[in-house]
C-alpha cells in the first residue's frame, strides 16, 4: 500500500470524530486568514469543512481532498452555506487543474500529512495565478532546537494515529518549492505560522 492510500484510510476512519479532534486551529485564525478573499479560491485539504463558513460569498471557492468520506462531511456543511462552494475528491500532489488557475490556494494544517510536501507545494506554485497568493496556517518543527528534538521524538506517534507529522521543516519545504514568504505571523511560538507567500524561483 502507497503512503497516501495509507494516510487516505486513517483519514476516512476518523472522519466521523474529526470536528471534535480538529482543536488546533482557532476560529479567530480562520476568519483573518480568509476574510478578504474574492475571486477563485482553492482550498487543499478541505477536510470536513471546518473553513467553508468563513469564506466571504464574493469568493468561488474550489475545496479538495483526497478522503472521501471527509469530504462527505464537509458536503453536510454547504447545504446550509451561501455563496459558490465546489467539493472534488482529489490528491494535493496530482491538482488536476490547468497551470495558472486560481487567484488564491488555501491550506491549513495539511502539509503535516501530506506524504511528498514538496512535490504537494510545487503543484500549488503551478495552479495559481502569478499575481496570486498562497495562504497557509500550518504546524511545523520549531525553531528551538531543544523542543525540535522532542517533537521529532514524540512524531512517530501522530503519524501512526492519522498518518500527521509534527515535525516537518515546512519553511524549507516552501522555498525548495519554488514560493516566496511575503508574511509571515507566528501564532504559537515558531510552531503555528500563518504564512502568505507568493510564487518565486526557488530551488530546481
Amino acid at each position: 500500500m502507497s503512503r497516501t492510500e495509507d494516510i487516505k484510510k486513517r483519514y476516512d476512519r476518523v472522519s466521523g470524530v474529526f470536528d471534535m479532534m480538529d482543536h488546533m486551529i482557532k476560529d479567530k485564525w480562520r476568519k483573518d486568514l480568509l476574510k478578504d478573499l474574492d475571486g477563485s479560491v482553492l482550498e487543499i485539504g478541505v477536510g470536513t469543512g471546518a473553513n467553508l463558513p468563513f469564506y466571504p460569498e464574493t469568493a468561488e471557492v474550489t475545496g479538495i481532498d483526497f478522503s472521501r468520506k471527509m469530504l462527505k462531511k464537509a458536503e453536510e456543511k454547504t447545504a446550509s452555506l451561501p455563496g459558490s462552494i465546489t467539493l472534488r475528491e482529489m490528491d494535493a500532489e496530482n491538482l488536476d487543474f490547468p497551470d495558472d488557475s486560481f487567484d488564491y490556494v488555501v491550506s491549513t494544517c495539511v502539509f503535516c500529512s501530506v506524504p511528498d510536501p514538496v512535490r504537494g507545494l510545487r503543484e500549488i506554485n503551478r495552479v495559481v495565478k502569478p499575481e496570486g497568493k498562497v495562504l497557509l496556517l500550518e504546524h511545523m518543527r520549531s525553531d528551538t532546537e531543544w523542543v525540535g528534538k522532542m517533537m521529532d521524538v514524540l512524531n512517530p506517534v501522530g503519524l501512526h494515529i492519522v498518518g500527521a507529522n509534527i515535525n516537518r521543516k515546512t519553511m524549507a519545504n516552501i522555498q525548495k518549492a519554488g514560493l516566496r514568504v511575503e508574511e509571515q505571523e507566528l501564532l504559537f511560538s515558531t510552531i503555528m505560522r500563518k504564512l502568505v507567500l507568493t510564487s518565486g524561483d526557488g530551488e530546481s
